[in-house]
């Protein structure tokens, strides 16, 4: 392969990983993922049994 034909390639590996994180950015993906996972997590510590009551 040629020097240009591994940049080109590299070019568009760069471009689409940016658009990916622009996309999860703009979005605000990564805040709803966590808050789905908040949730889920809230859920399955409610149910615990506690050694102590506060």
């Amino acid at each position: 392969m040629t020097f240009f034909k591994i940049l080109k390639k590299l070019l568009a590996v760069v471009l689409a990983l940016f658009g990916v994180t622009f996309t999860i950015y703009w979005f605000n993906l990564d805040m709803k993922l966590v808050n789905k996972i908040y949730f889920w997590l809230q859920k399955h510590y409610d149910n615990m049994k506690r050694d102590k009551k506060l």
